[in-house]
C-alpha cells in the first residue's frame, strides 16, 4: 500500500486529490495538511511514502516544508512531489534543489496523478522528458554565467555520458536506444551515479548537472 499525505491550503483541492487517489488500487491517503508546517508535523507522525506538496501555503510554504522534510533523517524514505498551478512555476526549480522528487501541475489528468504517485513511490523521479527540458532551460539559464565543468566527480566515461543525457531530459528508454544498451543497464548506471554523487534521485541529478555547468540550457534538443 502506498501511503500519501496531501498538503494544500484549499479544502476542495485536497478533497479532489483524495477522491482521485483513493480510486487507485494500492494507494491510501493517510493525512491532509492545510499548510507547510502541518505537512512537516504530519510527515513525522504518519511517515507517508509520498507527500503531494502545494507551493503557496500559509505559515510555511511548500519549498521550506520540502527542505525540512528532506533534511530530516527520520524522513529519508519520504518522497515529495510539488503541486503547482503552472508547469513553469518559478518555485519549481527551487523545490527540486530543495530535494523534491518531481512535480505535477494541478490540472493533471486523474490517471496521470495516480501514475505519478506510483512512479515516485518506487523511487523514480517524476520528471517527464519534455517538462524537464522546458523547466531547466528556463531556470538554469539564470546561472548561465557559470563556467562549464569537465570534472567527472568520480564517474566513469559511460556514467558521465548517461548523467548528461538524463540532464537533457532523455528517458531511460531513449538513452538505451542512443547508446545501444538495455534500459536495465541504464537504470543500473543511474543508480551507481546517484550513489557516487550522494544524490537522492533523478531529479537531483538533473539539478546537479546544470548547476555544475556540465550541461547548458542551449544544448537542449
Amino acid at each position: 500500500m502506498i501511503r500519501v499525505l496531501i498538503a494544500d491550503d484549499q479544502t476542495l483541492v485536497r478533497a479532489g486529490f483524495r477522491s482521485i487517489l483513493s480510486s487507485g488500487q494500492g494507494i491510501e491517503v493517510v493525512a491532509e495538511a492545510a499548510d507547510g508546517a502541518e505537512a512537516v508535523r504530519l510527515s513525522l507522525r504518519e511517515r507517508p511514502d509520498v507527500v503531494l506538496m502545494d507551493v503557496r501555503m500559509p505559515v510555511l510554504d511548500g519549498i521550506e516544508a520540502t527542505t525540512q522534510i528532506v533534511a530530516d533523517a527520520r524522513l529519508a524514505a519520504v518522497k515529495v512531489v510539488i503541486l503547482t498551478t503552472f508547469d513553469l512555476d518559478e518555485y519549481v526549480y527551487g523545490a527540486l534543489r530543495a530535494g523534491a522528487s518531481g512535480f505535477l501541475v494541478k490540472d493533471t489528468e486523474p490517471v496521470e496523478l495516480i501514475h505519478g504517485v506510483r512512479v515516485v513511490a518506487r523511487g523514480d523521479a517524476l520528471l517527464a522528458p519534455a517538462v524537464t527540458r522546458r523547466l531547466i532551460a528556463e531556470f538554469a539559464a539564470r546561472a548561465a554565467a557559470s563556467v562549464p565543468s569537465t570534472a567527472s566527480d568520480g564517474l566513469t566515461r559511460r556514467e558521465s555520458e548517461i548523467a548528461d543525457l538524463v540532464a537533457t531530459g532523455r528517458s531511460n528508454e531513449e538513452i538505451a536506444a542512443m547508446l545501444v544498451i538495455s534500459s536495465a543497464t541504464v537504470k543500473t548506471h543511474i543508480t551507481r551515479i546517484l550513489a557516487k554523487l550522494n544524490l537522492r534521485d533523478r531529479a537531483q541529478l538533473v539539478v546537479w548537472a546544470y548547476e555544475s555547468g556540465r550541461v547548458r540550457p542551449g544544448w537542449l534538443g
